[in-house]
């Protein structure tokens, strides 16, 4: 037998790690300090109304390619309620990158809704 939450569940992943990097980079350029990695996944968390949260475990390894590609910088700071944190800063180029995505978004979610709502030439 077939379990048929399977499609779903990949689904839902590769969803994930197709937007996770966007709204990343939207959240830190809407926020107006450095944020840490817990902080981003609450604010996520608040925000997703029906949609499913991105699992924190996935939101650390995301920041990091962010980082390693020089689209967000960070820094460690001691912490007075448990280990020092990594805050998350947008860079010029992360900015630069984020306007370009989300033109890209855009035009994705229009062909998709078109497809979706039947008014493509199919």
């Amino acid at each position: 037998m077939v379990d048929q939450h399977m499609p779903t569940k990949k689904f839902q992943k590769e969803m994930n790690s197709g937007t996770a990097s966007l709204v990343l980079l939207s959240v830190l350029s809407q926020s107006e300090g450095p944020m840490y990695g817990y902080q981003i996944a609450k604010l996520l968390d608040e925000n997703r109304q029906d949609a499913l949260a991105m699992k924190q475990g996935a939101l650390y390894p995301v920041l990091r390619s962010l980082e390693k590609n020089g689209l967000l910088s960070s820094n460690v700071e001691p912490s007075v309620s448990g280990p020092p944190r990594r805050y998350y800063t947008i860079t010029g180029d992360g900015r630069e990158t984020l306007t370009r995505w989300t033109e890209i978004w855009s035009q994705m979610k229009s062909f998709v809704d078109n497809i979706l709502e039947g008014e493509s030439d199919v």
